[in-house]
């Protein structure tokens, strides 16, 4: 069961979040390729061999989509704009696509919702991916000229508007774990987009600024970092996942440097000049936005650093294998209060559950109780002084799950990939008793 809706303040913002990729349909609308499409084109990358070509969509159904939100009695929306759909060349302006996000900001406004954007939920185009992507320090540049666009056409009427989603996504899982385009296993390109994603952040944030944007910040993502076992090797290990999953990419933005852990083996790899850069990195930003799912286990592996050997603990688990522990949700943030970030207005970005359908698809009592539990661990975090502003459910719309296909299904909203039926979920219907 939910929290009242009174358990929390009265301008506390409840909104659900989605990913361009994962639900527009970048066969439409003269969306350039990005080197998601070149990664689920490669055999082995994703379960199910599918890509984001159809996804939900959400390019022709969005109004469907946008009444379901404010049907529930949502207050905002947070969505991404596709880089590849804006720029299909990285460089040329698209105006189909800028159209579409005119017309979807001005939907949302129409009924009630606020609009929250992304600049990048992790659809590089393939035309810059080709260059180097991440690993090539002109995207800085690149990303700068990107968010200025996007803001021409949309700014007047946004909210708030973060520059990247979980950068530890976009620069370690991507190229160090492969697990996400473009795939590289590779420690040096690793290094070098943990640094240029910072870098990118940074220059976008003072660009965007320039322009005279407001209520701008970040979306990072944490997760728990605990040992396997009682030994100091496993204890190091865990230190160690904690200093380059939570620690590199906030202390990075509040000016704090990258954590000595972290560095002693990125450090080598790390581009010629970097702690030239770490001035432009900390750019000043008004809110931070905090995605947060589950807690692994490290235990030591011999061999090359960062000798890590992660597993799941011993609770119950989501569709995707993550253990589900809520009281993860208020030490992140009580954490982040104390030591980084103060009482700078933070926002719970992403949250949620991975539930496999049974006979009847909408009914998910599990996922109930998952929101249910994680919101009084939010609410706890706020009784003990931190400034959380807002709550995103991740999703809205069950979508495209990136390397796992469409098999997960994390949303509200049940879709049915054949028909693209949308159907409410016992979920939506407990946030609209809740919201109403």
């Amino acid at each position: 069961m939910l929290p009242p809706r009174n358990a929390f303040p009265q301008d506390f913002i409840f909104g659900a979040a989605t990913a361009a990729y994962q639900i527009e349909g970048s066969a439409h609308g003269g969306a350039g390729p990005s080197h998601w499409d070149s990664f689920a084109a490669t055999p082995g990358n994703v379960l199910d061999h599918s890509s984001g070509a159809r996804a939900c969509d959400h390019y022709l159904l969005w109004e469907t989509d946008l009444d379901l939100m404010r049907d529930a009695g949502f207050d905002a929306y947070r969505f991404s704009t596709s880089w590849a759909r804006v720029m299909p060349d990285g460089r040329s302006l698209n105006m189909q696509a800028l159209d579409f996000y005119d017309r979807l900001v001005d939907g949302m406004l129409q009924r009630g919702l606020q609009p929250y954007l992304t600049l990048y939920h992790w659809d590089l185009p393939a035309a810059l991916a080709d260059l180097g992507g991440w690993r090539n320090r002109d995207i800085a540049a690149w990303f700068a000229d990107y968010a200025r666009a996007v803001h021409a056409r949309l700014g007047d009427r946004l909210a708030s508007t973060a520059t990247l989603n979980e950068p530890w996504c976009i620069a370690w899982l991507s190229h160090f774990l492969g697990a996400h385009a473009p795939g590289l296993r590779d420690i040096r390109a690793a290094a070098r987009a943990m640094h240029h994603v910072m870098l990118a952040h940074g220059t976008a944030v003072q660009a965007l600024r320039a322009e005279g944007a407001k209520d701008l910040g970040i979306v990072l993502n944490f997760e728990t970092a605990h040992p396997a076992d009682d030994s100091e090797q496993a204890a190091a290990s865990a230190a160690r996942q904690d200093a380059i999953y939570n620690q590199w990419f906030i202390r990075a933005v509040m000016g704090q440097g990258y954590p000595d852990a972290a560095l002693q083996g990125l450090a080598p790899h790390l581009p010629a000049g970097w702690q030239d850069d770490m001035a432009q990195i900390a750019q000043p930003i008004d809110w931070l936005g905090v995605n947060y799912y589950t807690r692994k286990m490290h235990a030591h592996a011999p061999g090359l650093w960062p000798n890590d050997a992660a597993s799941d603990g011993p609770l119950p688990k989501t569709q995707m294998g993550w253990e589900i522990r809520p009281e993860g949700l208020t030490e992140f943030l009580t954490r982040l209060s104390r030591d980084h970030i103060g009482q700078m207005p933070v926002y719970v970005t992403e949250n949620g559950m991975a539930l496999a359908p049974g006979d009847d698809p909408t009914d998910d009592a599990d996922r109930v109780a998952f929101i249910g539990d994680h919101l009084r661990a939010a609410r706890a975090a706020m009784d003990q002084g931190v400034n959380l502003r807002g709550f995103f459910y991740w999703s809205l719309l069950d979508n495209y799950e990136w390397a796992w296909g469409y098999g997960p299904r994390f949303g509200l909203i049940h879709v049915d990939y054949d028909s693209m039926v949308r159907t409410p979920k016992a979920s939506w219907h407990a946030f609209r008793q809740m919201l109403r």
